[in-house]
Formats: structure tokens, sequence, C-alpha cells
């Protein structure tokens, strides 16, 4: 296993003990961090300490949010006795150095997707969380939406019958003026894909969870709308469009696109899934209904019905008519990870595998576009 070099030496060792409380880590100092925080506070956990890329950053953080620790160093964080779980909020090109500092450390981790920006590196972050006994968390958040659940549970219950066809895609449209720019354009902070890397992971995580099914094969297209970005007109290599058809282990076809630049799209991740028997659609800007559809009748189906799955049921927190979002989702993917850290795994975390599968099927994606053809994506096993 290859050691943390470039940030300093890791603790090799720490002792790995399941704590009695949820004591994390914060490193990154923007949206994500923020978003991880509230999670670990409003599900019982504390915050011990938030480390930034400038120790400005870092205090302008703590003090924002009540937080005393404060680090530029995130190592000197990550070391500290305290620590039970590090949070990973960095631009992309930190998440692998990070984590595997972290789990050197004998800490429990979750980090931001993208894992790695590449398959190899996200493999060896599975395997030290599989010889270090860690858990190991990548938040595909949208996957504790009840209403996914419970699509989820319908189709595994067979009430769509067999799935034959799965399309949709993830629209946002912040990143459509030229001169909007930001680190995720940069390959070297980013990594070689944007648009798929950051929201079409997303897509195809949700796809794979609701459906049991695994994607193998893929046919992709990527575009750009500027050569050029930011004030000083930088040159963009990384795609903010992607189109791709795909096929499943299952048999199932389908298609999908991802964008970051579609006008008045916010956060639009739509999966529709056909079978033999019926259909599902869940919305992510919808996401307090599933629709049902079927030849004889359709409806929608809200989270107060009376015939939720358990599994669906146990993350509904407030009543309908009270929207449940975002944040709430992020909740309970840290309620989640702070019972496996107690030996009690929840069915349905995402885990460094998840993260490792989404990164195998970028690299698939990006080959595909660059060859113009179909392009088989490898299997990922359980260590």
């Amino acid at each position: 296993m290859r050691k943390v070099t470039s940030l300093g030496e890791a603790n090799d060792s720490a002792v790995a003990v399941v704590p009695e409380t949820y004591r994390a880590a914060v490193i990154g100092t923007g949206f994500m961090g923020r978003t991880h925080t509230h999670a670990v506070r409003a599900t019982g956990g504390t915050v011990v300490g938030v480390a930034g890329s400038s120790a400005d950053k870092a205090a302008s953080f703590g003090a924002a949010h009540g937080i005393g620790r404060t680090h530029a160093d995130p190592l000197e964080l990550i070391r500290r006795d305290d620590v039970d779980v590090v949070h990973v909020c960095t631009p992309n090109h930190l998440h692998a150095p990070l984590s595997l500092a972290a789990l050197e450390a004998g800490k429990h981790v979750v980090c931001e997707k993208p894992l790695a920006t590449d398959s190899s590196l996200a493999r060896e972050l599975v395997t030290a969380a599989h010889e270090g006994d860690r858990v190991a968390v990548v938040p595909f958040v949208y996957r504790f939406h009840p209403m996914a659940r419970e699509a989820r549970a319908r189709v595994a219950a067979g009430s769509v019958g067999r799935l034959t066809l799965a399309h949709g895609g993830y629209l946002q449209d912040w990143l459509l003026p030229p001169e909007e720019d930001n680190w995720r354009v940069d390959p070297a902070l980013g990594g070689p894909t944007r648009a798929f890397g950051d929201i079409g992971s997303h897509w195809c995580d949700m796809l794979e969870f609701v459906t049991g099914d695994r994607i193998t094969g893929v046919s992709a297209q990527t575009s750009r709308i500027s050569e050029t970005r930011g004030a000083e007109s930088r040159p963009v290599d990384t795609e903010d469009l992607v189109a791709f058809q795909f096929t499943t282990a299952g048999g199932m076809v389908g298609t999908s696109v991802i964008s970051q630049v579609s006008p008045g799209r916010k956060n639009r991740l739509v999966l529709e899934g056909s079978g033999t028997e019926g259909s599902l659609v869940f919305d992510q800007e919808r996401a307090e209904t599933l629709w049902a559809g079927g030849r004889e009748r359709t409806g929608v189906i809200s989270r107060d019905d009376p015939g939720l799955s358990p599994d669906a049921a146990r993350l509904v927190k407030v009543p309908v008519g009270h929207p449940q979002g975002y944040q709430d989702c992020f909740n309970a993917l840290v309620t989640d990870t702070g019972a496996a850290v107690a030996g009690r795994a929840p069915e349905g975390l995402p885990v460094f595998t998840d993260g490792l599968r989404t990164a195998v099927l970028a690299e698939a994606v990006l080959e595909s576009a660059r060859a113009r053809g179909w392009v088989d994506v490898p299997r990922v096993e359980e260590p």
C-alpha cells in the first residue's frame, strides 16, 4: 500500500478502535464542509476540528460555525487522538491522499466523490479500508431520499417485473456562462472528467442502487460549449456535457444525459426504469413522491403511503407537507455511518467500493468518447 508522501508521513502505529461517539474532523471549508459539519451535529456527533487550505480560511470557518480548533495542516487534525471519523471535503485531487492518510492513522473516513481521480488510486483506497477494517463511505446521498429507497424496494419485490429499459439524466446550469470558472474545470484539481465525475457518477450510482443491476458497456459522447473559461480565458480540457448509451448485466438498455450547462436546470436528477409489468420515476427535485405506471393505471406514491417499505419508512423524519431534502439525506448518511462505526452496518450505505465503481465507469465513458465506440466496463469485486 502506497504511503502518503506529498502531505507528510501518516501515523502507521495508530491503533484502530471503534469509537463510542462520533467525533469528526472536517477537512475543507466550502459548501461541502458546511454540509458535512451540519450533518455531523444534526445526528448527535461533534466536530472537534476543521482544516482549510490556509490558516485564515480554517479560522474563518471555525468562527462562523462555532468550531474552536482549526488547522492549516490537515494531517495535524487527522492524527489527533480525539478524532474518530475524518470527513474529506476538499478539491478532488486531495481526496485520495487525505483519505489514505486517515486510514493509515486508523480513522474511519467519509470522502466526497469522486473517491479518486483515477481508478487505480480508488482501488488502493478500497484495499486500505478493507485491510484496516475501517468504515469508509462515499456520500452518494441521493440514495437516502425515502422515495428512492421505495423505488429500490419495489424493484427488488418484482412489482415492475423484469427491468428492460432505464433512462434519465442529471442537469444543472451553474457553469453555463463561459466567464464562470471553478477549480473543478482544471484537470489538475478536479481530474480528467468534470460533468460525469461530478454529477454523472451520482446518476449511475442511483441507477445501479435502485435496480440492483450493473452497467457493463457504454457508448458515450462528450462536449464543451466553450474552449475557454473565466476572466482570463483559461483553456478548458474537461467536458460540460455527456450523453451515453449503456447495457447492463441483467439485460437492460438505456440512455442518460449529463450536463452542467442546461439553462434553468438547477439540480435535476431523474431516473426512470421500465419493466415488463410497470415503470417507476424518481425526480430528485420532486423527491417527496414516486411515480408508478402500468398498462391499466398510473399513480403517485408519497412518503406517507401506508404500504411504504421498511427501508423507506425509516428515512421519513417529518410528516408529509414538511419537505425533506438534500441536507436530510446527508444527515441520514452520517447516521448510518455512525451505526456502521458502532458495528451495526446498515443496508445501503455507499462505501469505497461504490466510489471505485464510479471511477471505473468514468474511465470507460472517457475512453468511449475518445474512441467513438462501445467500451466494456470492468467488473468491480468486493475485497
